[in-house]
C-alpha cells in the first residue's frame, strides 16, 4: 500500500480545495445570471424555497401538461431540486448557489411524485398532479413508428457503455488492490468515461446515483459523511489523499452499483417522451452544474469529461435529427450547428493537444462555454413540440 500523505501534502490538498471553491464562488453566479436570463419574462407556475431542512410548499398540486417551477435557495449550501417518480428523476435543477433561483419546466403526466428538498437526508417533499385536457392531448400525440429504430439503437447504446463501466471499474479495483497510486489514478480517470456517456439516463435512477456519484457539498457531512460513496469518494481518496488506503471497500460497492446500473438500464421502459427530454435536460445540467464550478474538485480533469458528456449527447441528438429531419430540415440544421458551436468551444480549451487541470480555465472561457451548452439545450428542448410529444 502506498504511504500516508505528508501533513504538507494535506495541506495543500486543502489549500486548492479551498481555492476552487472560491473560483466556484462566480461562476455560481454565473450559471444562475443564465437561467435567470433564459426564463425572464416568464411566470412559473409554482415557487418553491428550498432552506436547510425542508422545502416551502412540501406539498403541491398542480394540473398536468408542461408546468413550471421557480426554485429559490434559502438555505446555506449549494442545492439541487428534483422531481421523482418512484426512484426515476422525471426532472431536476443542481448546484442553485445559496440566495439564488432557478426555473424548471417539465412536461408531467397526472399522478404522485416524490420532491427532494436540498440535501440528500432531508425529508421528501410531494407532488400531486391532476388529469387534465392538455395531458390528456400531450399523450395522445406520441407515434411510436417514428422511434422504433433510435429505441433499439439507443438501448444497445446503453447496454455497451454499462458493460464497459463495469469493466473500466473493476480495472480501477486491480490498482487499488496492488496499491498502485499513479495506475489507480489513470485508471480512475478512465473509469469514468463511458459512465459519462450514459448519464443523461443513468442519472435518473437516483438510487443508484446517488450511491455512484454523490456530490460530497449535497451531503451533511460532506467528504466524511457515511453516503459519500462511488466515483468522487474514490476521487478524493487517489488524488485529495494521495493514497489507496481504505478505498477496496468503496471499489467493491462501486461495482456492484454498476453491475446494478446495467441490469436496471436494460429494463427502463424507454419511451419517445424520455427519449426526446435526455439530450436538452443534459446539456442543461452541463452548463449550469459542471462548467461553472467544475465536478471534479480533486482530479481536476473536468475537460476530458466534459467530452465524454458531449459525446453521450451527440449520441442522443444524431437519433433524435433521424426523426426530426423529415419533419422539420431546419431545426435539424440548428442542432447540429448548436452542438458544432458547443464542440468549438470546448476545444478551444485544449493546450498542446491535451486537457488542461480544470483550475486553469479561466472565467470567461467557462462562461463562453456555458452560453453554448445553454443554447444547445434551446435548441434540443425544440425537438418535443416539433416531433409531436407536447
Amino acid at each position: 500500500m502506498t504511504d500516508a500523505p505528508s501533513r504538507a501534502g494535506l495541506g495543500l490538498a486543502a489549500a486548492l480545495a479551498a481555492l476552487l471553491a472560491v473560483a466556484g464562488g462566480g461562476a455560481f453566479w454565473y450559471a444562475a445570471r443564465q437561467n435567470a436570463a433564459a426564463n425572464r419574462g416568464a411566470v412559473a407556475d409554482m415557487t418553491v424555497s428550498v432552506g436547510a431542512q425542508s422545502c416551502d410548499p412540501g406539498d403541491i398540486t398542480v394540473a398536468g401538461g408542461r408546468r413550471s417551477f421557480e426554485i429559490v435557495n434559502n438555505s446555506d449550501r449549494p442545492i439541487e431540486w428534483e422531481i421523482l417518480d418512484g426512484v426515476m428523476v422525471v426532472a431536476e435543477r443542481e448546484n442553485i448557489a445559496p440566495g439564488f433561483r432557478q426555473t424548471l419546466t417539465v412536461q408531467l403526466a397526472p399522478g404522485d411524485y416524490a420532491i427532494t428538498c436540498g440535501l440528500l437526508s432531508n425529508p421528501r417533499g410531494s407532488l400531486h398532479v391532476t388529469a387534465s385536457d392538455e395531458a390528456a392531448a400531450a399523450a395522445s400525440q406520441v407515434t411510436l413508428r417514428k422511434f422504433l429504430g433510435p429505441l433499439s439503437e439507443y438501448r444497445v447504446y446503453l447496454v455497451m457503455q454499462a458493460n464497459a463501466a463495469v469493466k473500466t471499474a473493476q480495472a480501477l479495483r486491480t490498482a487499488i488492490a496492488a496499491g498502485d497510486l499513479p495506475g489507480a489514478q489513470q485508471a480512475w480517470k478512465a473509469a469514468r468515461i463511458p459512465y459519462r456517456h450514459i448519464e443523461p439516463l443513468a442519472s435518473r435512477l437516483s438510487d443508484l446515483e446517488n450511491a455512484i456519484d454523490p456530490n460530497a457539498a449535497y451531503l451533511a457531512g460532506r467528504e466524511a459523511d457515511p453516503g459519500f460513496t462511488g466515483y468522487h469518494r474514490l476521487e478524493y481518496g487517489l488524488f485529495g489523499q494521495a493514497g489507496t488506503d481504505g478505498l477496496l471497500p468503496v471499489a467493491d460497492r462501486l461495482i456492484a452499483d454498476l453491475q446494478d446500473l446495467s441490469t436496471r438500464l436494460k429494463a427502463v421502459d424507454l419511451d419517445p417522451a424520455l427519449l426526446t427530454a435526455l439530450p436538452g435536460a443534459a446539456a442543461g445540467q452541463l452548463a449550469t452544474a459542471h462548467v461553472p464550478a467544475g465536478e471534479n474538485l480533486y482530479a481536476g480533469n473536468d475537460l476530458e469529461e466534459l467530452q465524454a458528456s458531449l459525446d453521450g449527447i451527440g449520441k442522443l441528438a444524431g437519433l433524435l435529427r433521424s426523426v426530426a429531419a423529415g419533419i422539420d430540415p431546419a431545426l435539424d440544421a440548428d442542432i447540429g450547428a448548436a452542438q458544432a458551436q458547443v464542440e468549438l468551444d470546448l476545444a478551444a480549451l485544449k493546450q498542446g493537444g491535451g486537457w488542461p487541470a480544470y483550475d486553469q480555465v479561466p472565467d470567461d472561457a467557462r462562461h463562453r462555454l456555458a452560453g453554448s451548452l445553454t443554447a444547445f439545450q434551446a435548441v434540443l428542448d425544440r425537438l418535443q413540440p416539433v416531433i409531436g410529444l407536447d
